[in-house]
């Protein structure tokens, strides 16, 4: 499982990882960007745990990431050009999207 992020960078379409053992992920923006596993795009449970899935409606801007910070040593935050900002990406959850 890839710890500790090397490098990050947006290449073309997708987003390029690097961790320090040497795992590279090379991951579609709009497969991130559907992906969000935000409540709000993923859903949340209610009082009896079912999860009721949101309509989510992507805009022009949806795809287009514009920045990304490193959320401690397990994750990253993706910030979209449409403003949505809300979803946490850990580490084994990008390896998975990724198909490791």
């Amino acid at each position: 499982m890839p710890q500790s992020l090397a490098n990050a960078a947006v290449i073309a379409n997708e987003l390029a990882l690097a961790f320090a053992d040497g795992t590279e992920l090379y991951l579609a923006l709009p497969l991130l960007r559907r992906a969000c596993p935000c409540a709000a795009c993923q859903g949340e449970p209610d009082a009896l745990g079912r999860v009721v899935r949101p309509v989510v409606e992507h805009g022009p801007k949806a795809f287009e990431l514009v920045k990304f910070e490193v959320v401690g040593g397990y994750a990253i935050q993706l910030h979209w050009g449409d403003g949505h900002a809300y979803g946490i990406y850990t580490f084994p959850y990008l390896r998975r999207l990724a198909g490791l």
